[in-house]
C-alpha cells in the first residue's frame, strides 16, 4: 500500500468512513461473505414470492432422492426440500437477527453501567456475568425451552439469556478505556449528566468492536438455534433450516440430502457473517488504517 501525502488524508470530514470502506472492500474474503449474504437476503426476501409453495406441504413420494421431479429431493413426509431452504431462510435470519439483537441490548446495558460506575456496581454486576458466563450455554438453553412450549419467541429468549456475556465484557471494557480520555473528562467538567456521557460521548467511540461482535454473534445465534432444532427444542411451527435437520435427523443414513442441504445453507449462511465480521474488525482497527 503506497503511502500518501498528510494533506490527502485531512481533507474531509467522512474520510474514516471511506477509509473503512476502502479497506472493506480490498478484503476479497470479505467481500465474498457480504456477496454471500446478499444472495441469502434476496432469498429470504424473493424466494418465496417467486417460488411461493407452501414447505409444510406434502408434494411428492417421501425420501425422493434429487432430481428432475425435485431437484433436491423430498423429505420423510414427502415435503420438497428445495421450498424448504427457500422459505427457511427468512426464518432462519428472523431468529439470528431478533436473538443477537436482544443479546446487545442485555449485553451493552450491563457493559456500559459497569464500565461507567465502577466500584460496587462493577462487582455486582460482573458476579452476575461470570454466573452467566460459567453456564454451559446449550444445555441452559435446552432447559430454558424445555421449560416451556417451544416457540420462535423462546428461542430468541433463550439464545439471548446465554449469549450476553461477552458483549458485556467487551463494552465495559471499552467504557473504562474511554472514560477517562480528556475530552470525555471535559463534558464532565461542564457539566453533562452521567446519562448523556455514556450514551451520546462514550458509547459511539466504543461502537467499532462492539459491531463486530454483533456480526459474529449472528452466525453464533443461527447456529444455537441449528442445535437446538436438531435436539428436537425447536419451534415445529416455524419452518426454519433448524428444523429441517432436526426433523429429519432420524432419516439421515436413507436420506443424505434432507440435512445435508439445511446444512449447507447454514454453513454458508455462518461462513458469510464470519468473512464479514473478520472485513470489519480489519476495516475498524486504526492501526491497520495507518498502514
Amino acid at each position: 500500500m503506497t503511502n500518501r501525502p498528510i494533506a490527502d488524508e485531512v481533507v474531509l470530514p467522512d474520510r474514516p468512513l471511506v477509509e473503512i470502506w476502502r479497506m472493506f472492500f480490498a478484503n476479497k474474503a470479505a467481500v465474498f461473505g457480504l456477496v454471500l449474504w446478499l444472495i441469502i437476503i434476496l432469498t429470504a426476501f424473493f424466494g418465496p414470492v417467486i417460488y411461493p409453495s407452501d414447505p409444510f406441504e406434502m408434494v411428492g413420494a417421501p425420501m425422493t432422492p434429487p432430481g428432475e421431479e425435485f431437484l433436491l429431493g423430498t423429505d420423510y413426509l414427502g415435503r420438497d426440500v428445495l421450498t424448504g431452504i427457500i422459505h427457511g431462510a427468512s426464518v432462519t435470519l428472523a431468529i439470528g437477527i431478533s436473538a443477537t439483537f436482544c443479546t446487545v441490548i442485555i449485553g451493552v446495558i450491563i457493559g456500559v453501567l459497569s464500565g461507567y460506575y465502577g466500584g460496587w456496581v462493577d462487582n455486582l454486576l460482573m458476579r452476575v456475568t461470570e454466573f452467566f458466563q460459567v453456564l454451559p450455554a446449550l444445555l441452559f438453553a435446552m432447559v430454558l425451552v424445555s421449560l416451556f412450549t417451544a416457540s420462535i419467541y423462546l428461542i430468541v429468549l433463550a439464545i439471548a439469556v446465554v449469549s450476553w456475556t461477552g458483549i458485556a465484557r467487551l463494552t465495559r471494557a471499552e467504557f473504562m478505556k474511554i472514560k477517562e480520555r480528556e475530552y470525555v473528562l471535559a463534558e464532565r467538567a461542564m457539566g453533562a449528566r452521567n446519562t448523556s456521557i455514556m450514551w451520546k460521548v462514550i458509547l459511539p467511540n466504543a461502537l467499532p468492536p462492539l459491531i463486530v461482535a454483533v456480526a459474529l454473534g449472528v452466525g453464533v445465534a443461527i447456529l444455537f438455534e441449528a442445535a437446538l432444532s436438531f435436539l428436537g427444542l425447536g419451534d415445529p411451527n416455524a419452518y426454519s433450516w433448524g428444523y429441517m435437520i432436526g426433523s429429519s435427523r432420524e432419516y439421515i443414513w436413507d436420506s443424505w440430502w434432507t440435512i445435508t442441504f439445511p446444512g449447507i445453507a447454514i454453513f454458508l449462511t455462518v461462513l458469510g457473517i464470519s468473512l464479514i465480521g473478520d472485513g470489519l474488525n480489519d476495516a475498524l482497527n486504526p492501526k491497520l488504517r495507518e498502514l
